[in-house]
């Protein structure tokens, strides 16, 4: 059930918007100052993609826990 849940579009499209937003805001408020002088490497370039990861996964995990209870009512 938890990953049918999971792949549902719905819940992937939600975690996908909050990862967008949360994970720019990480970025900039962790990688501003290289982003703005053009000085970053490859390190700093996975670790910026990675930032996106864990609202994704946060969103995600809470989306499934709400679903369920509701199911639960």
């Amino acid at each position: 059930m938890f990953w049918s849940l999971v792949v549902r579009r719905d819940v992937m499209v939600r975690a996908a918007k909050t990862a967008m937003c949360v994970g720019l805001l990480l970025i900039v408020i962790n990688h501003g100052d290289a982003l703005l002088t053009g000085q970053w490497s490859a390190g700093q370039l996975l670790k910026m993609l990675l930032t996106f990861a864990v609202p994704y996964c946060v969103s995600t995990y809470s989306s499934v826990g709400a679903l369920q209870n509701n199911d639960k009512s």
